[in-house]
This record gives structure tokens, C-alpha cells and sequence, in this order.
């Protein structure tokens, strides 16, 4: 009973991380299955059954509080969810960790552009809103959803901050379209695994748990990503990128292991210091202007 409440507080806080800052409901999730000594891919099954019912929760959180840009989520989720999919119906056959290093490099480069602009930069319009192209939206959503399903989460880690380094929307429209896509990723992956374990392989009491957590965080979330400024949003969303890619990238790189924990407390008080100076700007913004 006990670790079942554990599990529950589990995707709440996921969920909530999640459904604020576009990422991480997967990646947490998976990670405590996979130490608990869950097999990949009944791990990686068992969060993707739990997310149909809170990426659906999410999707209607955040389209109610109009964080949800719908032109762009059909040219999102379908390449996503034929990427989960796939990656779905072959994960026994495959070896996400091949790619783990070239991700996480791609990744922590964004994560350090989208801090750099967000927190520090003054210099020109920090949101200039324009059509994505979908020639970046469909392979985005395929690489996307493959590697989610196949590393049991990867769909907003990847997705969110391609589009939020892309500065043509809103942070929040980014969150809101990403977490609404993510239902078919969800769904499309969940009928892979279904498919190809069958359902007596999948854990259901730890779908319910996790489900269950979710869904009480989803419009919680939502309503923070409707009220956040947006130079604060993309400021936390850079520093969640760093900090989670930064042990795959730092070996990858050939950095010393004994060098990590210093990497990560100066990442760490970088991001602070990051988040005190969009905290500054947005309440300078904030503040009325007074006549003389």
C-alpha cells in the first residue's frame, strides 16, 4: 500500500513538472520503474497507459486556458504518434542508448541557447510569433515519438525545447501544444506494447497509481502555465534541459567523472542565477509606469 501512495505522489509531481514545463511526466516515471527492477519495456508500457488518461487530462487543462496553438497539433502528434509506434513494436529489437549521447548533446546546446535568451538576453523581441514550418513540425514529431517510446520518455524533453529555441511562439502555447500532442503519442505507442507484450505484461496497478496522481496535477499545471511570464517560463524549461541531459553529455564529451557533482552544482547556481534575473525583468515589466 505504501509504495503504492509513493507512486501516486510520483505522477503527481511528474505530472505537475510536466504539464508546467512540457517534459518530464516520462522520464521520471520510467526512471523510478526501471530502479525498482521493472523490465524496459514493461516499464516504458505501463507509463505510456498511464499518460493516455493524463495527457488527455493535460490536453483539456490547457485548451481551456488557451494555451493550446490547434494549427499546429495534428502536424505534431500524428508523425509522433506513427514514431511511438514503431519505436513501440520494436523496442526488444532496439538500443535507445546508441543514440542517448547525440541527443543528449543536441539538447543540452538548446538548453543552454534557450537560458542565454530568455534569462540574460535584452537584445531584440524575445517572442517573435510566426507559422512553424512543418517541414520542422512532422520529423520533429517522429523522432519525437520514437525515442519516447523506445526510452520510455523523450516526447517532451525533445519537443519542447526545439520549439521554444525556435522563438515563434509562446512558451506557454509551446507547453500547452506539446502536452496536448502527446495523447496520441500516448495512445499510439500504448496499442504498440499491447501488441507486441500483451496485456497480461503490463503492470495495471501501476498504471492506475500513476494515473490516478496525474490527473489531480494536470489542471493545476495548466493554470500555472496560463499565469507564468513567459521570459520565467523559458528560463525554467532551459534549466530543466541542462540539468537532465547533463550526466549523458558530459560523458559523452569525455569530461572526467570525478568533475560531475562540481558540473552540477555550477549548472545549478548558473539556472539560479538565471531564474533571479527573469524573475527581475518580468516584475520591471510588470511595474506601472509613473507620470512626472
Amino acid at each position: 500500500m505504501r509504495s503504492l501512495v509513493i507512486l501516486a505522489i510520483v505522477g503527481f509531481i511528474a505530472q505537475l513538472v510536466d504539464g508546467a514545463l512540457g517534459m518530464a511526466y516520462g522520464v521520471t516515471s520510467t526512471t523510478l520503474l526501471l530502479t525498482a527492477g521493472i523490465a524496459p519495456a514493461v516499464a516504458s508500457a505501463s507509463v505510456h497507459l498511464s499518460e493516455v488518461g493524463t495527457t488527455l487530462a493535460s490536453g483539456a487543462s490547457h485548451w481551456k486556458f488557451g494555451n493550446v496553438d490547434w494549427g499546429k497539433v495534428g502536424w505534431l502528434a500524428i508523425p509522433g504518434g506513427i514514431g511511438a509506434f514503431v519505436g513501440a513494436v520494436f523496442l526488444s529489437n532496439l538500443d535507445a542508448a546508441v543514440a542517448e549521447p547525440f541527443v543528449a548533446i543536441f539538447l543540452f546546446c538548446l538548453g543552454v541557447y534557450i537560458l542565454a535568451r530568455f534569462a540574460f538576453s535584452r537584445v531584440g523581441q524575445l517572442i517573435n510569433e510566426r507559422p512553424v514550418p512543418r517541414k520542422l513540425l512532422s520529423p520533429l514529431g517522429i523522432v519525437a515519438g520514437f525515442l519516447d517510446a523506445v526510452g520510455g520518455g523523450g516526447w517532451g524533453p525533445i519537443s519542447t525545447p526545439t520549439l521554444l529555441s525556435s522563438r515563434r511562439m509562446e512558451p506557454r502555447k509551446v507547453v500547452g501544444t506539446v502536452d496536448t500532442s502527446e495523447f496520441v503519442v500516448a495512445l499510439c505507442a500504448s496499442i504498440g506494447f499491447l501488441l507486441s507484450l500483451g496485456s497480461q505484461e503490463i503492470a495495471l496497478g501501476i498504471v492506475a497509481v500513476l494515473l490516478a496522481g496525474g490527473l489531480v496535477a494536470a489542471p493545476i499545471a495548466a493554470w500555472v502555465v496560463r499565469h507564468l511570464n513567459a521570459r520565467v517560463m523559458g528560463t525554467a524549461v532551459g534549466g530543466v534541459i541542462l540539468l537532465t541531459n547533463a550526466r549523458t553529455f558530459l560523458k559523452a564529451v569525455g569530461v572526467d567523472p570525478s568533475l560531475n557533482t562540481l558540473v552540477y552544482m555550477a549548472l545549478a547556481a548558473v539556472w539560479i542565477v538565471a531564474l533571479y534575473f527573469a524573475i527581475s525583468a518580468a516584475r520591471r515589466k510588470a511595474e506601472p509606469v509613473l507620470e512626472t
